[in-house]
């Protein structure tokens, strides 16, 4: 009797819809996309950084950190030790790039699946091309409400999204004023003109008046401008106490310094992520970056509540000598939430991968976020994630809400520019 070939056997199996699961897959194809050059180079390096040991730790393990799932290396126990193969693609913060870099990962990569992209504008337009293409797609960090209401079928995101922020920013003011006696004042709002910032501005022009506060201006910039003379004189013409700021790390950086040569100082900045919570923010501003809240996901003194946020911390930095930030935690994340569903679909076939996404329930004791676990609703989003507040005192963020989790008191109003050491 004749015997199959190994490669006959394999078509067999693969007809039969069964080659994925059935046979050791030495190597998973899986693509990221991240800004990896032009404004967002910065972030972009670290967010591959975080991939990258995310991989490394899926392949090879990490023996010192047992609780961290795939810590015992060796791959991908249930593809008989597949190995995760990043394949990157640089979207440059341009959606369009973003969108073509997605089609050229799955028709000449041949990717499983997707992680991306940061800017959310850029996941709107990648996702779009993974959806038609029924590629699962897994969203780490970007946060425009929208982007989990399109009623895509492939589409996942692990981080909450700015609905969930823009009220943790409201609720963090009502608290300040009920515990701490501080009152806010007036508001003015000053965002990028991307997907993210027109989002985050319309749903805090929402929320303002339902928690009661006077919203005085609300000012939008053009995403990658290299000049904000005059929106910043726009903004303190309206002379507000507290600004609400979205902004990626170039504008942010450039914000902060126009502040300080037009003399805007404001009670308060209370900024939405991005940019403010970037390793390059406080490392370029120096003490310029000093009292600045922001809404965070991960901060490094949460550690006292989850070794783990220390134990990947340590390992990260002697890599790269450099610490988490909100951002690259949440994508070290996206990564190994997208390895886990690959290895209980015991496959590479896409539609294993999103059933196996869809089935996801990871507990928060085995992530390094602060957060109850991964569990996706219908629409894709995470259910359990949550958001923090940090405040930048001495070089470093400081969580200073909820204020049950609290590491130090606010400090609150900034300091004046002309009086600060």
């Amino acid at each position: 009797m004749k015997l199959f070939s190994k490669a006959g056997l394999a078509a067999i199996l693969i007809g039969l819809g069964l080659g994925a699961s059935a046979q050791a897959q030495q190597e998973i194809k899986v693509g990221v996309i991240y800004p990896l050059t032009g404004p967002g180079a910065a972030v972009g390096a670290e967010l591959r950084n975080a991939l990258e040991l995310a991989a490394d730790i899926i392949n090879n393990g990490a023996k010192d950190i047992p609780e961290l799932p795939f810590s015992a290396g060796k791959g991908l126990p249930n593809l008989k030790g597949a190995r995760i193969k990043l394949v990157f693609a640089d979207h440059q913060a341009n959606p369009q790039v973003g969108a073509t870099e997605a089609e050229r990962l799955i028709t000449q990569e041949k990717v499983v699946a997707l992680v991306g992209a940061y800017n959310s504008a850029v996941t709107a337009t990648a996702s779009q091309i993974a959806e038609r293409a029924g590629i699962p797609f897994l969203n780490p960090e970007s946060s425009s409400a929208s982007l989990t209401q399109r009623n895509f079928k492939w589409f996942f995101r692990t981080t909450p999204h700015d609905d969930l922020f823009v009220h943790n920013a409201f609720e963090f003011l009502k608290e300040l004023e009920a515990k701490k006696g501080i009152k806010p004042g007036t508001i003015a709002t000053f965002n990028e003109n991307g997907l993210w910032g027109t989002e985050t501005t319309k749903l805090q022009a929402k929320l303002a008046p339902e928690f009661k506060y006077s919203l005085v201006k609300q000012v939008i910039y053009p995403a990658k401008t290299t000049q904000l003379t005059s929106e910043v004189q726009t903004l303190k013409a309206a002379n507000p106490s507290l600004v609400l700021q979205s902004s990626y790390t170039p504008d942010a950086i450039l914000s902060m310094k126009t502040y300080k040569e037009l003399g805007f100082s404001p009670d308060m900045i209370l900024a939405n992520n991005a940019g403010f919570t970037d390793t390059d923010f406080i490392r370029t501003l120096g003490k310029d970056a000093e009292y600045v809240i922001t809404r965070e996901v991960w901060a490094l003194d949460l550690a006292s509540r989850n070794p783990l946020i220390k134990q990947v911390n340590d390992l990260f930095n002697s890599r790269y000598k450099i610490n988490f930030t909100g951002n690259s935690s949440r994508t070290f994340t996206g990564l190994m939430v997208m390895a886990d569903a690959i290895n209980r679909a015991g496959s590479t076939e896409p539609e294993a991968i999103r059933k196996a996404l869809a089935a996801t329930d990871i507990p928060g004791s085995q992530l390094i976020m602060p957060w109850k676990g991964v569990k996706f609703d219908a629409s894709g989003q995470n259910t359990l994630g949550s958001g923090i507040l940090v405040q930048i005192v001495d070089g470093k963020y400081n969580t200073v809400w909820p204020f049950n989790m609290a590491s130090r008191d606010v400090i609150w109003p900034m300091p004046k520019w002309d009086l600060r050491k």
